[in-house]
């Protein structure tokens, strides 16, 4: 019995340890697998390749107008609040208009004593009439010679009988006309307060014009700078109304997308309120000069929608993307295929092989192919 208990503990001893070096062995001799260093590939094919730049930017109107009153007054009437839409000449708002009145009086009852001396100045000229005479002699017969009966055989020349001085008045003939003389100095005075007078009642009237401010567009109005019995200044801002029926976005992009852009570019708008709504515009201004932003120097652009959207709102983002280049139908390859030097891996059934490629157009997704590279071959890809 005794011997065998003992069988029984050295043959689980043994098993034991039999287990253990195996498992132990196990753990020895497994390795995690390698990484993987092989790349994708891709085949060249046809297709279009799309250039393009992308930026943020903001909805504004096609134009703004600030209007404010013409002279100094107290606002009176107030006719409009923000967001109310109005019609080209519509009154807005209007002050005090009463001093401009009397201005105007004033400057009309001015212009008419200027025009009632201007008439008595020209009712006191004179007219004269200054006739010129000159004299002529009357016309008197000629002395005719006595003829002989015979021709004269004398050398001398013959004397022809001078007729003596007519005694018989001279004729009188009108040489001039009538001259219309008068008084200048005064005359001038008098015209030269009727156009200052004139051109005083023009003022006036302007001003009292002023008092009122009138749409100049029909639009929205965006501001109103004040209320009923504001004090407010000549020139001062106080209603601005913007045309949102032509309303364009306005973006900034960097210095190394700008000299990309050119006028009549088609671009694609998204609104954050129109999710899924591609809207096209046009590129319609690249601004010359740039705007420091910190390291970077941007570029303003204006561009205006092919259809103008209803109910965008002024200041509201959005998103743009603007098409600067594309090619229907060309050979291509992803982008990342085409190393800096010009070149491609192309992976045969012999190993994997460099070439040289030409590019055309390079797009953010794919390059053009010129040569190198033929339709079907894979290439690797990063």
């Amino acid at each position: 019995m005794g011997v065998r208990r003992k069988t029984w503990a050295v043959c689980g001893l043994v098993v034991l340890v039999v287990g253990s070096a195996s498992a132990g062995a196990y753990a020895l001799t497994r390795a995690d697998p390698a990484p993987s260093t092989a790349k994708g590939t891709a085949r060249v094919d046809r297709g279009d390749v799309v250039s393009a730049v992308a930026t943020t930017g903001s909805l504004e109107p096609a134009q703004t107008r600030t209007l404010g009153f013409a002279t100094a007054g107290t606002v009176t009437v107030v006719k409009v609040r923000p967001g109310d839409q109005v019609k080209a000449g519509q009154v807005l708002a209007e002050i005090d208009a009463t001093g401009a009145r009397e201005r105007v009086d004033d400057a009309r009852a001015k212009l008419d004593d200027a025009r009632d001396a201007l008439d008595k100045a020209d009712d006191a000229g004179t007219t004269t009439c200054t006739v010129a005479f000159r004299t002529s002699p009357s016309p008197s017969p000629s002395a005719t010679p006595t003829p002989t009966g015979r021709p004269t055989t004398s050398p001398s020349p013959t004397h022809r009988p001078t007729a003596p001085p007519s005694s018989q008045p001279t004729h009188a003939t009108r040489d001039g006309g009538c001259t219309n003389q008068r008084g200048g100095d005064p005359l001038l005075s008098a015209q030269q307060r009727v156009n200052s007078a004139d051109l005083a009642l023009a003022e006036a009237q302007d001003q009292l014009a002023g008092t009122r401010i009138k749409a100049p567009i029909a639009g929205k109005v965006l501001t109103v700078a004040g209320v009923v019995g504001t004090d407010v200044g000549a020139g001062s801002t106080f209603v601005s109304v913007a045309d949102v029926a032509g309303m364009q976005v306005a973006a900034d992009f960097p210095e190394a997308d700008a000299n990309r852009l050119k006028v009549g570019q088609v671009a694609t708008v998204t609104l954050a309120n129109r999710p899924g709504d591609d809207l096209t515009a046009r590129v319609v201004q690249v601004s010359p000069v740039g705007t420091a932003d910190g390291d970077l120097v941007r570029y303003g652009v204006v561009l205006a929608f092919d259809e103008n959207p209803a109910d965008l709102l002024v200041g509201q983002s959005a998103n743009v993307r603007v098409t600067t280049g594309e090619a229907t139908g060309v050979l291509r390859v992803p982008s990342s295929a085409v190393h800096g030097d010009g070149s491609a891996v192309v992976r045969t059934a012999a190993g994997d092989q460099t070439r040289s490629v030409e590019v055309g157009l390079r797009g953010d997704q794919y390059t053009e192919i010129k040569t190198g590279l033929v339709e079907g071959d894979e290439v690797v890809t990063p």
